[in-house]
C-alpha cells in the first residue's frame, strides 16, 4: 500500500491537457511524476519533475501497473489518441490499460483520476469516443476511489490537437473556409480541467462521479472561429468559404493516410466527425462543491494571454504541411530529372575536365541522395534529420559547384542561387515541425 499522501503520477504528463493539470499540481504543492513514451519531448516539456519511461500501450497487465504506482496516492491518466495508426491503438490505449491501471489502482487503494472526453460511451459512432467509454465503465466496474471527468472541447494557452485545427483555420487570411459552420460545440478551459482535479485530488469532490466539464452554453463553429479570429488579432474575415462534404472527405481521407507515415493531422476523419456531430453535454453543477462553474468562450479566450507569438503559430501551423510538400516534391523532383538526364547533367562536369563515367556516376549517386532526402522528409520519423540532411547537402552542393563549376553562379538559370532559398525553408521546417 502507498503511503505518500502528496505523490501524483500524471500519465501523458507532457501532453495538452497533461501539463495544464501537472503545472496546477505543482503549484499547489504536490509532488507530480511524469509517465509516457518519449523522453525527449517529456524533458523538454516539464524538465523539472521526474519521468517514468513506458509506452502505455504495453501496460494491459494488473501486476504492471502495480509495480508502477504503488508508490502514489494518485494517478491522473490523461493518455489518449485519436485514432488508430502505427504508434497508436485505441482499444489497448482507451480500454485496455485504463481496465487494468483501475484494477491495479483499486488493489493498492491508489485514487483514479480519468480524463475522458464528452460524448464517450461504448455505443458512440466513432472508435475514439467508443473506446473511451469502455475504459470508463472498468474504471466503474473495478471500484476503488475513481473520478471520471468528460471535458468538452479543451482550450489552452498552448495548442495541439483539434486546438491546433481551429487555429489553423483562424488563420487563414481574408477568407474563412469552414465546413459544418452550424455544428454545436461547448468548450472548456484547460485552467477549468486543472482545477476541478486539484479539487478532486484533495477530496473536495465526492468520489466515484462522473463530471461533463462544459461551459453552459453551446456556440456554433462558424462563432468559435469568429472569436478565435478576434482572440488572434487577425482582421475579420471578408467571406466564408463552405467546404462542401466531398472536399473535406477527400482531405480527411489524405489526413487519415499520411497518419500511416506518423503525421498526426489534427484534419482526420475522426476529429471532422466528433466536430460535424457536436461537443454537447449537460454541465456539471461545480458549485455544489464550493468551486466555480466552468468559464464561457469569451471569458476563456479573456483570461488567456496572446501575443505576436500566438499569431506565428498559427501561421506555422496552416504553412507546415504546404513548406514538407514543397520540400519533398523538391528534393523528388531534382532526384528524378538527375536520373532521367544523367548524361545532360554529366556534360557540366565532363566541360571542366571530369571523365565520362566519373562524372555520371556522381550523377546517379546525388540523385539517389536527393530522392532519400525527399524520402525522409515524407515519413514524420525522420523529418527532422531530412531539414538537417537538406541543409548539409545543399551547402556541399554550393561548395562543390564554386569549386569545380563556378560559372554556375552567373548561369542565367541561376542553378546555384535557387539553392540558397531551399536552405532558408528546410530551416524554417525544422522549426514548424516543433509539435509540443
Amino acid at each position: 500500500m502507498n503511503s505518500q499522501t502528496n505523490d501524483v503520477l500524471v500519465v501523458g504528463a507532457y501532453g495538452l491537457i497533461g501539463y495544464g493539470i501537472s503545472k496546477r499540481l505543482i503549484s499547489e504543492g504536490y509532488s507530480v511524476t511524469g509517465l509516457g513514451r518519449n523522453m525527449q519531448v517529456a524533458r523538454r516539456v516539464l524538465p523539472d519533475i521526474p519521468w517514468i519511461e513506458h509506452d502505455i500501450r504495453t501496460l494491459c497487465e494488473e501486476a504492471q501497473w502495480r509495480q508502477i504506482i504503488r508508490e502514489f496516492s494518485t494517478v491522473v491518466n490523461c493518455s489518449g489518441a485519436l485514432q488508430d495508426g502505427p504508434e497508436d491503438d485505441l482499444e489497448a490505449i482507451h480500454h485496455d490499460v485504463v481496465a487494468a491501471l483501475a484494477a491495479a489502482c483499486c488493489s493498492e487503494n491508489v485514487a483514479l483520476i480519468q480524463i475522458s472526453a464528452v460524448g464517450a460511451n461504448p455505443q458512440a459512432t466513432t472508435s475514439f469516443l467508443a473506446s473511451k467509454g469502455r475504459g470508463d465503465a472498468a474504471i466503474r466496474a473495478a471500484g476503488g476511489k475513481w473520478h471520471i471527468l468528460r471535458p468538452g472541447l479543451v482550450l489552452a494557452s498552448n495548442a495541439y490537437g483539434g486546438t491546433t485545427m481551429l487555429r489553423m483555420l483562424a488563420a487563414f487570411p481574408w477568407i474563412q473556409p469552414i465546413s459544418t459552420p452550424d455544428a454545436k460545440i461547448q468548450t472548456v478551459s484547460l485552467d477549468d480541467v486543472a482545477s476541478t482535479v486539484v479539487a478532486a485530488t484533495e477530496g473536495q469532490i465526492p468520489n466515484g462521479l462522473d463530471l461533463d466539464l462544459v461551459e453552459p452554453e453551446a456556440y456554433s463553429l462558424r462563432e468559435i472561429l469568429s472569436q478565435m479570429r478576434q482572440w488572434l488579432g487577425f482582421s475579420p474575415a471578408i467571406c466564408e468559404i463552405a467546404l462542401p462534404n466531398f472536399c473535406v472527405f477527400a482531405v480527411a481521407k489524405l489526413a487519415d493516410a499520411l497518419s500511416w507515415l506518423g503525421w498526426r493531422s489534427p484534419l482526420r476523419t475522426t476529429a471532422l466527425k466528433v466536430l460535424s456531430e457536436g461537443v454537447l453535454a449537460k454541465p456539471a453543477d461545480l458549485r455544489r462543491f464550493g468551486m466555480s462553474q466552468i468559464s464561457t468562450l469569451p471569458q476563456t479566450l479573456r483570461k488567456m494571454p496572446v501575443g505576436a507569438q500566438d499569431r506565428l503559430f498559427a501561421r506555422m501551423a496552416l504553412l507546415a504541411p504546404v513548406i514538407i510538400a514543397c520540400l519533398c516534391f523538391f528534393w523528388l523532383t531534382s532526384g528524378v530529372v538527375g536520373i532521367a538526364r544523367v548524361n545532360e547533367a554529366a556534360l557540366v562536369l565532363e566541360g571542366v575536365g571530369w571523365p565520362h563515367g566519373l562524372a555520371v556516376t556522381s550523377v546517379l549517386f546525388w540523385a539517389v541522395v536527393d530522392i532519400a532526402i525527399a524520402a525522409a522528409f515524407a515519413f514524420r520519423k525522420y523529418a527532422y534529420s531530412a531539414c538537417w540532411a537538406a541543409v548539409g547537402v545543399s551547402l556541399f552542393y554550393l561548395l562543390a559547384s564554386t569549386i569545380t563549376v563556378p560559372s554556375l553562379w552567373v548561369d542565367p538559370l541561376g542553378p546555384l542561387v535557387k539553392v540558397v532559398p531551399s536552405i532558408i525553408l528546410a530551416l524554417v521546417a525544422r522549426a514548424a515541425l516543433e509539435a509540443r
